[in-house]
């Protein structure tokens, strides 16, 4: 989580947006970290920004089996 993201709580309403090949950067992923089942996850949990501004939003993330959850990124801002 190296984007100046924390997560605060919980990450809830979990889904599947993409496996394996349906990933586009499937590639970069493998070689950064390894190879496995990839998958692209999107949902939404309360988070904290780098200037500090504590909000609820929806996050995407990559995680495969065995290496974890990877490239955590803020997708929208659903509220503060």
């Amino acid at each position: 989580m190296d984007s100046g993201l924390e997560i605060l709580s919980e990450i809830t309403d979990v889904k599947t947006i993409a496996v394996g090949r349906s990933i586009r950067e499937l590639d970069r992923l493998q070689r950064m970290y390894g190879k496995g089942r990839w998958r692209k996850l999107k949902g939404v949990a309360t988070v904290r920004l780098a200037d500090d501004a504590v909000v609820f939003a929806e996050i995407h993330w990559y995680e495969a089996h065995g290496i974890g959850r990877k490239d955590f990124k803020i997708k929208r801002i659903l509220g503060k």
